[in-house]
């Protein structure tokens, strides 16, 4: 199973886009400038494996400083449901309507039905893509790549000198 499409390459600016989290408050990619964003695209809220790899999410200690956004192509409703039941602290945001916009720009909606699959881009401070990782639909993500990925930005800014993750 591949997605349609082609997700943004490292080096490049990620697509921008706004979406509704699940108090129908709109978050602006643009508007987290100024820190890392890590964009964690997951397909169905209350499967087994995206609970899991969202609770991972949220019990890592070494993402303090990122802004971590889940993204859902099911409705905001369902993913309010799902936040509240795990206890997410970081925003789970609707692509609901028009359905996979978003997950479409990242070259990772499965279009034959209709869910983003497991992928995952890592944003710097000024919303360039650091990392990504592009899994099937029933392919988990490792917790610990992540902590890799930030190691590697917060060790390379700009012109390469390292500086420290906010």
């Amino acid at each position: 199973m591949t997605p349609a499409g082609s997700p943004p390459q490292v080096g490049t600016a990620a697509p921008a886009f706004t979406l509704e989290d699940t108090h129908g408050t709109p978050v602006e990619l643009a508007s987290l400038r100024g820190r890392p964003v890590l964009l964690v695209f997951f397909p169905h809220a209350f499967t087994p494996l995206c609970t899991g790899e969202l609770d991972d999410l949220r019990d890592a200690a070494d993402l303090e400083g990122v802004q971590v956004l889940g993204i859902c192509c099911d409705p905001a409703e369902s993913l309010r449901a799902f936040a509240d039941q795990q206890g997410y602290v970081f925003p789970l945001l609707s692509d609901f309507w028009p359905h996979g916009a978003v997950a479409t720009a990242y070259g990772v909606l499965f279009e034959p039905r209709g869910f983003a699959t497991r992928a995952s881009f890592l944003l710097d401070a000024d919303g360039v893509v650091r990392w990504s990782v592009v899994n099937g639909p029933g392919d988990t993500r490792d917790v610990t790549a992540y902590a890799d990925a930030l190691a590697a930005l917060a060790g390379a800014g700009a012109g390469g000198a390292p500086h420290p993750l906010p």
